[in-house]
């Protein structure tokens, strides 16, 4: 009932936003709907800002850790995930309103514009911590989100 609940406001919110929201492969790319997931289910939401088509360091933080059923698993029962793109290449071109949507997050959460940044918040946006690339896999990048989490 708690899943039916949680996908009835999304639905909600994505129906009232003019963005372009949506989920793949389990991440967000609107913080609005990330707030709602995170308050309904309390969990934090992890904002990973990337430059998917031209940032090797994005390229291997997705293949070594996002990409991973470790990851995958850990993340499904403790995080809200937040995509915030920066592709270059013409063909990865998001919406107009996703790009801006991706920058006010970047203003807000990541002004040194930093790639890979990942950023772990509340779901009331307050900051709890912030990393970058860190070569080891999923196990040790899943220890460091804990404990940003944990403070």
């Amino acid at each position: 009932m708690k899943k039916l609940s949680t996908l009835i406001v999304l639905l909600a919110v994505s129906l009232t936003m003019t963005s372009n929201s949506s989920i793949e492969d389990g991440w967000l790319t609107s913080i609005d709907e990330a707030k709602v997931l995170a308050k309904e289910e309390g969990k934090p939401i992890l904002i990973s800002f990337a430059g998917s088509d031209w940032c090797k360091p994005c390229i291997k933080l997705t293949k070594e850790v996002f990409d991973t059923p470790q990851f995958e698993s850990y993340s499904q029962d403790n995080l809200v995930l937040l995509l915030a793109d920066f592709p270059r290449l013409k063909k990865n071109k998001l919406p107009i309103d996703q790009t801006r949507h991706n920058e006010r997050l970047a203003a807000k959460y990541n002004r040194q514009g930093i790639f890979p940044l990942v950023v772990v918040i509340s779901e009331k946006g307050e900051l709890l911590g912030k990393i970058g690339y860190e070569a080891g896999g999923a196990e040790g990048y899943i220890k460091r989100i804990q404990s940003l989490i944990e403070g």
